[in-house]
């Protein structure tokens, strides 16, 4: 169904994914994709920011993600680990302010 795909295509369907299950969690989140000329054609790497706070860079290679996109399995798997990754900074965000006074 999704599999396969240009690497520009990929991409925007990357992009996309993460970005609608990021905003679940929190809609100010958002979805930093680098898909510049040093990774053309093989990888991609993304960063989810809130605010002023920005989560690890996650890698993906490109042949991974177009062959598993339209997989539901990988897709639920993926869409988990984005989610996990917003509540994750939004838990620094919540705790930063008290914890910065405490120190």
């Amino acid at each position: 169904m999704f599999s396969g795909g240009s690497y520009d295509d990929v991409a925007r369907w990357l992009k996309n994914f993460l970005t609608s299950h990021a905003k679940r969690e929190q809609p100010r989140t958002e979805v930093l994709l680098d898909a510049g000329d040093e990774r053309e054609g093989r990888s991609y790497g993304a960063r989810l920011m809130l605010g002023e706070r920005l989560g690890d860079p996650v890698e993906f290679d490109y042949r991974e993600v177009a062959q598993h996109r339209g997989e539901l399995a990988w897709c639920a798997a993926l869409a988990a680990r984005t989610r996990a990754q917003v509540k994750s900074l939004l838990g620094g965000a919540a705790g930063s302010a008290g914890n910065a006074r405490a120190r």
